[in-house]
């Protein structure tokens, strides 16, 4: 693959707020690539903090988040190609007697990549997206997260095949 890095390794920090409790919210964010000299982001690792989700009495609770390379419609996991991290929470309550509490669980894709690994993810196009969306929650959920890599400059017909794959699988 013709990869030239043109950076050194740089953090993009991002936030995205549910605009209503348990609804999918999608923030896009902007890598400011140039498109013209076939610029393309290397993900090296990804950090997704999302909310608690709520603990509500016989109700089971999550909290699901996710990067992505293109724009979706609703959550997805990394059995989507253009998944590059996922996180999920969860409390499951439902069953329990009211007061009787409820059990934690955690869901993540690699928070960071073994060293084997020189990336985990190109962007080949000018933004990626991040999103947010509960269930069974009370109130709106917020994700925090940054994403670490570099950018570099791909030959032509690199750049068009990663372009084209990523717009076609989206």
């Amino acid at each position: 693959m013709g990869l030239k890095k043109t950076s050194e390794v740089i953090a993009v920090s991002f936030s995205v707020t549910e605009t209503a409790a348990n609804t999918y919210t999608q923030q896009q964010v902007n890598l400011s690539l140039d498109v013209l000299n076939n610029e393309v982001f290397i993900v090296t690792a990804v950090d997704l903090d999302p909310s608690s989700p709520d603990a509500v009495a016989g109700t089971d609770t999550s909290v699901s988040s996710q990067l992505t390379s293109t724009s979706q419609t609703a959550a997805v996991n990394l059995s989507n190609s253009n998944c590059i991290a996922s996180f999920g929470l969860a409390i499951k309550a439902a069953g329990f007697a009211p007061g009787g509490g409820g059990v934690g669980f955690t869901r993540t894709s690699l928070d960071s990549p073994p060293a084997t690994l020189d990336y985990i993810g190109i962007i080949a196009t000018d933004n990626f997206f991040v999103a947010i969306n509960g269930a069974g929650n009370t109130g709106a959920k917020t994700l925090n997260g940054r994403v670490w890599g570099y950018r570099a400059r791909a030959d032509a017909s690199t750049y068009a095949a990663l372009v084209q794959s990523e717009v076609l699988s989206s």
